[in-house]
């Protein structure tokens, strides 16, 4: 089974793109996250020719076979100032841009925060992506991030995940999917550690496990339910070993590209190594 992992990290992108690909490839990952811009910053581009040539040829150096791309942490597609909306919205599209520029697959995105109303901020979010979707039609897959449900966040539950999908256009929703991170469903109240069966039942009821197109693989620093966004090292905090291995083993995510966005300690690249060689041991 393990041959047929896609299982890596997110790396980083400084100094440009291409150079993703090789931290990628130096940790063994077959899967990969990064960032097209940096993520703290409203100023956008485009990727140009070379740029995006380069990337390429650096991706297939390696064994890396599933592409994944977060966007920008100040996005906020369910604001209801109009103002920070629509400059969520243009660099939504650009985010969306990139991706298709680069041949990158999958675009992961937390859910906004609604800030007044939360079902006036479903729709809003719903609304803003649909209109992105319009603007950049292509093949990248946007991921709705299951997302801790600290203040004002959506996104904490699958029925509102699920949601948000149904307001888009019939015509869009096969663009859209949705990334289960580990430590967020479980602050958020989802006990992967005692009731992993039932955990992945209901998001198969309610959202269906075709939705399901990454994971990410955190553990938790914070307690079960605690509402809070604190990722760890696998196997060492609140979640344990079991519900890793079961994801590990779980014939029905096979398919799915498993990426850690766990703590890089002193040197990124062996502690990335160790988490993954980690999780491939559970594989076995």
């Amino acid at each position: 089974m393990t041959s047929s992992l896609l299982l890596g990290a997110h790396v980083s992108s400084a100094g440009g793109t291409p150079q993703a690909p090789p931290r990628a490839g130096a940790i063994g990952a077959t899967a990969m996250q990064l960032f097209t811009k940096m993520a703290n910053r409203w100023a956008e581009r485009a990727c140009e020719s070379g740029e995006c040539e380069g990337f390429r040829s650096a991706l297939a150096a390696t064994a890396v076979t599933a592409t994944v791309a977060h966007d920008s942490y100040l996005i906020n597609l369910a604001s209801p100032d109009a103002a920070l909306r629509e400059k969520s919205i243009t660099s939504f599209a650009a985010e969306l841009s990139r991706c298709e520029a680069l041949g990158i697959d999958l675009l992961v995105s937390h859910p906004g925060n609604f800030m007044d109303e939360r079902d006036a901020g479903v729709a809003r979010n719903a609304d803003a992506i649909a209109d992105a979707l319009e603007r950049v039609p292509g093949r990248t897959v946007l991921c709705l991030e299951t997302t801790a449900g600290s203040g004002t966040a959506l996104g904490a539950t699958f029925e509102e995940l699920a949601a948000i999908i149904a307001r888009l256009p019939a015509a869009q929703q096969h663009r859209v999917g949705v990334c289960l991170d580990t430590c967020h469903v479980f602050s958020a109240g989802y006990d992967l550690a005692n009731d992993y069966d039932g955990v992945i039942a209901r998001f198969g009821d309610v959202l269906g496990l075709e939705r399901l197109r990454v994971l990410h693989l955190n553990d938790s620093k914070t307690p079960f339910g605690s509402r809070r966004d604190r990722h760890e090292l696998i196997a060492e905090g609140s979640l344990g070993e079991a519900p890793f291995r079961r994801i590990m083993t779980d014939e029905r995510l096979v398919q799915v590209p498993k990426v850690i966005e766990t703590p890089k300690l002193d040197d990124a690249e062996t502690t990335d190594r160790r988490m993954l060689e980690r999780l491939r041991g559970y594989a076995v």
